[in-house]
């Protein structure tokens, strides 16, 4: 399992959320470009970012500040948050970004989810952001009525080889990943699903790599020093 340490983004500043609500954010590093390379030098072998205004806006807004980051690491990054066209990830692609995450449009806008998956293959992943069993779009302010479960299972058939699975009720709670959710879902898909949502120590490192993880995404964790990113890391590759 690999260690995807977490950068979200509001005004160009690194953040955290509660819960996904806007108005609980934390501003958690003054300066993005450090707290990446920091990481790094930990050993991170990805990098998770999120474009929270992108999100909220549904376009690009903090993509160029992720271009430059990616630039210059020697690592490889992920980008969710705002990403709505095709023309979008063919940049980020071209510019660096190693795998862009699609959510709001692997649930309204099918065929160009599967143009994008058909044209870059394991560079598309889809975030699954669900409350309550159900899929989450637009910067998680709207529900829809698809059930994670069928979601996922259409997204494997579509071709798409990575998805990131987060309770949304778990992020930045430090309350504990939804493991059960994740045992469940592993039963029923075949690629490789990537946690993301309230872990708070190693213990919740190790939970994730008993139910065999791709990977796991922390940020508040790290931030808080409930968990060391480097004993993280460590652990994962022992």
């Amino acid at each position: 399992m690999i260690i995807l340490p977490a950068i979200d983004i509001i005004n160009g500043q690194a953040v955290r959320l509660y819960q996904g609500d806007y108005n609980k954010k934390e501003v958690v590093a003054e300066d993005i470009f450090d707290i990446a390379k920091s990481f790094e030098s930990l050993g991170a072998d990805y990098l998770h970012l999120v474009d929270l205004d992108g999100a909220k806006d549904g376009k690009c807004i903090n993509h160029e500040i992720v271009l430059k980051i990616a630039k210059k690491l020697n690592i490889p990054l992920e980008l969710g948050g705002g990403i709505r066209t095709f023309e979008t990830i063919k940049k980020l692609i071209n510019n660096g970004v190693s795998r862009v995450i699609l959510g709001t449009i692997a649930i309204e806008d099918k065929e160009l989810l599967k143009r994008a998956v058909d044209c870059y293959k394991e560079k598309i992943a889809v975030g699954i952001d669900c409350k309550n069993g159900y899929a989450y779009g637009r910067g998680w302010l709207e529900g829809s009525k698809l059930n994670y479960i069928d979601f996922a299972k259409d997204m494997e058939n579509i071709g798409v080889k990575n998805i990131i699975v987060t309770d949304i009720s778990k992020d930045g709670t430090l309350e504990g990943p939804n493991v059960d959710m994740l045992k469940e879902l592993k039963k029923v898909v075949n690629i490789d699903i990537t946690a993301s949502g309230g872990i708070c120590d190693i213990g919740n490192i190790k939970d994730l790599m008993n139910i065999d993880m791709y990977g796991a995404i922390t940020g508040k964790a790290i931030y808080s020093g409930t968990l060391s990113l480097k004993e993280a890391i460590d652990v994962c590759k022992k």
